[in-house]
């Protein structure tokens, strides 16, 4: 009989262990490499050193992110074809810090609001088969710790 609870409690720890090794085993997520950090997004929330969330309500962000048409006048630029040509630029060490995107608000994260009209505390360009706008901001928000860039953004 101990042998059954033995197993029973060790079954879903396996299924936890084989989900979570599926889930870090598989594509890659959009990364940057910042100075000698990488950033990259992860969608294991508990594994991640910060988390940011999404908002449609410009009166609730902490930050705003506007997206450009013209990659001159952004903070950040993602271009890409959809293929790493730069092998290593984005390897997991330990200065690599995991953002993940929370589904809630609150809790100290950074709320974003992304639109393409400003004010904006970050402006980005983005033009990739890999990133999405929302996961470009998420990434450049997480790198910088969630503190806006501008002294004040005003409506």
């Amino acid at each position: 009989m101990l042998r059954f609870k033995i197993l029973a409690s060790v079954v879903p720890l396996l299924a936890a262990a084989v989900f979570a090794r599926s889930e870090i085993g598989s594509l890659p997520h959009p990364c940057i490499a910042i100075g000698e950090t990488t950033v990259e997004l992860t969608s294991l929330f508990w594994t991640a050193g910060a988390q940011v969330a999404f908002t449609e309500d410009p009166s609730q962000a902490t930050v705003r992110v506007q997206m450009t048409e013209d990659a001159d006048a952004a903070d950040f630029a993602v271009v890409d074809d959809g293929t790493n040509d730069e092998p290593g630029a984005c390897e997991t060490n330990a200065a690599t810090r995991l953002v993940a995107i929370s589904a809630h608000p609150g809790n100290d994260r950074p709320v974003i609001y992304l639109s393409a009209d400003g004010p904006a505390d970050y402006r980005i360009y983005v033009r990739s088969k890999t990133f999405s706008p929302r996961e470009a901001a998420a990434l450049i928000v997480g790198a910088r710790g969630g503190h806006r860039h501008l002294q004040a953004a005003s409506l």
